[in-house]
């Protein structure tokens, strides 16, 4: 018994030209780092569309603003540390969260988001449209404007 299959019963697969991206602006006010950061990674891999195709960078822009001050739950302001190699013998880095927040608070969230999204080769694009500033400044009203 051969099943017949009709047309409006096909998944239909997103091309790379079908890609429609809007902007959406994140405010890190006050939020927990990880659970903003999954939020965030999901609105770059374009998983909140009906249209999401897991080979297709079908992702939108994300604007997060005010990353400096990003909660972190429990002792991770002192505990949690970063690490970093130089490549040369001995070149082991490291910094707590807290360092990084006062020196540059923008990074916590991009290697949050880095770490969540697929390692893949659409991570590096993904990550291109992931704009992080530490304060309510920025400088892409115009296309938030345009994306309303």
């Amino acid at each position: 018994m051969k099943l017949k299959v009709l047309d409006h019963q096909k998944t239909k697969s997103q091309k790379p030209a079908e890609v429609k991206r809007s902007w959406h602006l994140v405010d890190a006010q006050g939020q927990v780092l990880g659970r903003l950061a999954s939020q965030v990674t999901l609105l770059l891999m374009g998983k909140h569309k009906p249209s999401y195709t897991p080979h297709v960078d079908g992702g939108d822009y994300v604007v997060v603003v005010n990353a400096a001050s990003v909660k972190v739950t429990g002792k991770k302001e002192t505990d949690k540390i970063y690490y970093r190699h130089s490549g040369y013998l001995g070149g082991l880095k490291q910094q707590t969260l807290g360092e990084i927040r006062a020196k540059y608070p923008e990074r916590l969230i991009e290697k949050a988001v880095y770490n969540m999204l697929p390692k893949n080769k659409l991570r590096s694009r993904r990550m291109k449209r992931l704009k992080v500033y530490a304060g309510a400044d920025h400088k892409h009203e115009s296309q938030l404007k345009g994306a309303r």
